[in-house]
Formats: C-alpha cells, sequence, structure tokens
C-alpha cells in the first residue's frame, strides 16, 4: 500500500501485478481490473480510519 499521514493512498501496482502473474491471472485483465478494485479498496479504508478516529478507536 501506498500511505500518507492518516490515509491510505493506493497501492503498489508494480507488486499488485506481481503477485496477479504470480497467481496465473493474465496480466491485461489484472492491469485493467486492478486499478477499480484499488479505488474502491482506497475508499472503504479511509472511511473505516475516519469512522474508528471519530470514535476514539485506536488502531
Amino acid at each position: 500500500m501506498r500511505l500518507a499521514p492518516g490515509a491510505v493512498v493506493g497501492w503498489d501496482m508494480g507488486a499488485a501485478l506481481a503477485l496477479a502473474q504470480a497467481l496465473g491471472v493474465n496480466a491485461l485483465i489484472a492491469a485493467e481490473l486492478l486499478p477499480e478494485i484499488e479505488a474502491v479498496m482506497v475508499r472503504k479504508l479511509n472511511e473505516q480510519m475516519a469512522s474508528a478516529d471519530r470514535s476514539g478507536i485506536k488502531p
């Protein structure tokens, strides 16, 4: 993951594509789908972190 103070910014796409290749996933399909999956993951993780901050939960 790529991180900034207090937020998730994204994935290391090189590592994500290497993992896809190791799992036998077609590289073209992975390159097409990973950015969409990354965007949802980043949004949801940041929402969860914001919610935890508001409720006083420490990571």
